[in-house]
């Protein structure tokens, strides 16, 4: 599992999703397509390639889902791309990150859903159960 200098370790969220049978590479990223980690199967410029794209699918599915809705937007709560070459499906978080994993095209698709959704709901816990700064310095009691 790499981690860019962030000083995060992501392995947590990613190594589940490699444990799905026919799963070759996971990646997270932040919604504007920074790489913040990625499975071992991927090299540095692969990730960084695969975030940047990863990035504007989503963009670009959310623009198409609000326009065939005639609304001005619209949250997207996973994509997925069906190819000769197995599956990617990408999943983006509650708080600006994104999940994308990359199966054959003998993965068990509900199986690869399932366990992205179920670490990006663990990555939301995380979150919430965060300190927020300056929480700890509130004053004179």
């Amino acid at each position: 599992m790499t981690t860019p200098e962030t000083g995060d370790n992501t392995a947590w969220v990613l190594e589940p999703i490699l444990e799905v049978p026919q799963v070759i590479a996971a990646v997270m990223l932040t919604r504007d397509g920074l790489v913040t980690g990625y499975t071992d199967a991927l090299s540095q410029p692969s990730a960084e390639r695969v975030a940047a794209i990863t990035s504007t699918v989503q963009g670009a599915c959310r623009t198409a889902a609000a326009a065939f809705a005639d609304a001005e937007r619209a949250v997207v709560r996973q994509v997925v791309i069906e190819s000769d070459l197995g599956y990617v499906l990408i999943v983006p978080t509650d708080h600006g990150t994104c999940v994308a994993a990359y199966g054959n095209a003998d993965v068990r698709l509900d199986l690869l859903a399932h366990r992205v959704h179920s670490q990006v709901a663990r990555l939301g816990e995380k979150a919430m159960a965060a300190v927020p700064r300056g929480a700890d310095d509130a004053g004179p009691a």
